[in-house]
Formats: C-alpha cells, structure tokens, sequence
C-alpha cells in the first residue's frame, strides 16, 4: 500500500457520514478531527480570499488559533494572498498586515516554492478555491508547490474543494506539449472534471508531471457528489479572481474568455458582466442574436445587449451583441459554445480577430498560450467548421476520461427513495 492510498484510508476512516445541506470542505474536517494530522508541525499555507470554511471563517485565522499547529508562512498565486491584484499582474512578496507572518509570491518571477521559502517548514497546505478551467493558474500552482515540497523531503496537503462545474465535465482540447506553460501547465483537458484533490492525486500519480512527488495528503470533502453544482453545495462562494466574482461567472469564462485573448471583441471584461456579454461595436445585436438562437445550442439561450466597458478593450464604447443565459446547465457543452462563438465572431466583419494589439496582451501568441496549443486558432483561419474542430477533440477526451478514472474520489449522489 502507497503512502497515499494509506493516507486515503486514515481519512476516510475519520470521517463520519454526514447528514445535512452543506458540504464540508477540507477545512471543515480537519476542525472536526482537531487538526491531529497537523499537530506538532510547522505550517506554511498556500491560500487566497477562497480559503475559508463552510461558515465563511478564514483558514488562515483557523491555522492560527489551531491548537498544536504554528502556522509560519504564507504564500499567495496569482492575484495575491487577498485576490486583489489584476489578472497577470506581478505579484510581489510582502508581511502580512492582518498576521505578520511572511507572505511568499508564487506569481511572477518565482512560480515555485524556492528552497530559502520552504526553510523551517514541515509542511505545505493547499487551500484555494478553483473554477474547473485548465487555463486559470491556481492548478500550476498547486503542481508545482507539490514538486517543491517533493524536493525538500516535507508533506504536502491539499484541503479538498467542489468544482464549481460539476464533477462530470470533461470538454475541450487537450494539451499541445509544445505549447506548456504556467498557464497551461498539466496534459489535461480545457475542462477536466476534478477536484484540486483529484488533480493533485494524478499529478501525483502520473508519470513525468513532476520531478519528485511529495508526501501527499489529501483531506476529502464530505457530501458532495459529482453531479452537484456549487448552488447544490450550500457553500459560501468568495470572488476566485477580479473577474469571478459568483460561481455561474465560472461558466461564462470557459464560454468567453478566450475571446479576451483572441482581441478586437469584447467579452464583458471591464463592464458589470464579466464572461456573461459578448460583442463588438460594428454588430447588430438583434441579428447576432438571432443567429446564435437559431443555431439550437442544447442548454442555452441569448438576449441581444447593449454595453459600455468603464476599462478593458473599447473602454467608453458602445458594444452591442449577446448575453448568455444558461437553461440546462446538464445539457450544455461550453467548450463547444466557446468554438461557435469564436467562429462567428471571427467571421464577423470588422472584428479584426487574432491581431496583436499595441500592448500585446491578444493575439495569436496570447491566444495560443491560453488555448494550450495553435491547432484552434489556426482551425479557425484555415476555414474549419466548429463541427470539424469539435470533432477532432474527440479522441483525446474519450483518453482523457479513462486516464482519470483511478483518481477520482467521489462518486455521484446517491438516489433517493421516493416512496419514503
């Protein structure tokens, strides 16, 4: 037996069915169990706004407070230890106003634990909340923190969340080797369907992903099913990011965000409705609209809009195009979404998509870098259907959902008896 199935063993061994409408996070049962597996050891915490309990109080000041536990070090991803700095904006190193304690920055220059950050540590936790997305960082982070911990012989723990997604949802492209980086850093799919337990566990387990595993632990949620979405959780949701500020935005990013480095349209970046909007100023709203509406995408419906960004792309302009509004979060593919967008944006006149703005944060490079490889952008250029492209994803996905099948730790709710 692994040190990590043993590890599984011991946890689920304490922990107790539970029979209530919240979920509990990691957090949650490692209070209940009084922090046993941490007692006696120097901590450093990788964490953000998202790290709290199931009644909203902080891991950090939980960490504290935890009797036995001295809690040393901080350390913060992208968008800092707060969730206030811009997306891809350097994050530095700084003293924790509201503890003291160091806060180390693993955004920027440094984007792993370096050995001077991890002197006086036993061991690193994990306790962020993600949105299920291959291209938002949290998961590098957590990655490389883990071969970090590897390397300096301490443990790491990961304090299990939902994916807000849903545990099922497996979509999108795979991975272009060629094309790894920070934001596309493990050989999954845009949408992969797992816990940060669960990835953690195959980033574990997995051959080549990491130069040296660590003592891995990792402390599952109790009562949540893969099925459940996060307003099935009963769970309090804290901004992951600027520009996530509620659970369903998690949709709409994977639906838009790549619009946001594709450049010459909008994506409701810099107006109220981040993700949520699309658009450009030469459209017809009610056109456009009509034409997404007419395509009888499962799950989804349109409303023509009209939008003034206050920042971000066409600031002070008139933006007119769509609003998404999802009626069957089941039935709905939003990778596929994400392609029939692109597509007919891309064909629209005056979008002037894939051309590198001044600043040089869209492009065909920035473009490539989010979408984990050039086959979709250059599908889209080369006259490519969205059926086309959709359809060759197919075979590394049906890959994909068996490679992931060892490490999945949670199963689907159970069925209730209706004659009860």
């Amino acid at each position: 037996m692994t040190f990590l199935r043993a590890t599984f063993l011991l946890v689920g061994l304490l922990i107790l069915p539970l029979h209530a409408d919240n979920v509990k996070v990691g957090i949650d049962v490692l209070e209940d169990h009084q922090f046993e597996q941490l007692k006696g050891l120097r901590v450093g915490l990788i964490t953000n706004a998202t790290g709290i309990d199931s009644h909203g109080v902080s891991t950090v000041d939980i960490l504290l407070k935890a009797p036995g536990v001295k809690l040393v070090a901080l350390f913060g991803p992208e968008h800092g230890v707060y969730g206030s700095d811009w997306a891809g904006a350097y994050v530095p190193s700084t003293t924790d106003a509201h503890t003291g304690l160091p806060v180390y920055s693993l955004f920027g220059p440094t984007n792993k634990p370096t050995p001077d950050m991890l002197k006086g540590i036993d061991v690193l936790v994990y306790d962020i909340q993600d949105i299920g997305c291959r291209s938002y960082t949290f998961i590098s982070t957590m990655g490389l923190a883990m071969e970090a911990a590897g390397e300096a012989g301490i443990k790491f723990y990961v304090l299990d969340r939902p994916n807000p997604l849903n545990g099922n949802r497996v979509e999108g492209m795979m991975l272009d080797p060629q094309f790894r980086s920070f934001t596309c850093q493990w050989n999954i799919p845009y949408v992969y369907g797992m816990t940060p337990g669960e990835l953690a566990y195959m980033i574990e387990e997995s051959h080549g992903w990491i130069k040296k595993k660590p003592a891995l632990t990792i402390v599952r949620m109790v009562g949540w099913y893969r099925s459940m979405y996060w307003d099935d959780t009963g769970l309090l949701w804290v901004p992951t990011s600027p520009h996530i500020p509620t659970a369903d935005t998690a949709f709409d990013y994977v639906a838009t965000g790549f619009l946001g480095e594709a450049g010459g349209v909008s994506n409701g970046v810099g107006y109220t409705l981040p993700f949520a909007v699309f658009g450009h100023p030469s459209l017809n709203s009610f056109a456009v609209t009509d034409e997404f509406n007419n395509l009888g995408i499962p799950g989804v419906l349109f409303r023509p809009v009209t939008f003034k960004p206050f920042y971000q792309v066409f600031k002070d302009q008139i933006i007119n195009g769509c609003q998404i509004y999802y009626t069957d979060r089941d039935k709905v593919n939003l990778t596929n979404l994400a392609v029939q967008i692109l597509y007919r944006l891309y064909h629209a006149p005056g979008t002037k998509m894939f051309r590198t703005s001044d600043d040089g944060n869209s492009g065909p490079s920035a473009f490539d870098h989010i979408a984990g490889g050039d086959a979709l952008r250059l599908a889209l250029q080369g006259g490519k259907t969205p059926e086309e492209i959709i359809t060759s994803w197919q075979p590394g996905l049906a890959a994909f959902r068996e490679a992931r099948r060892p490490y999945l730790l949670y199963g689907e709710e159970p069925k209730t008896d209706s004659g009860n």
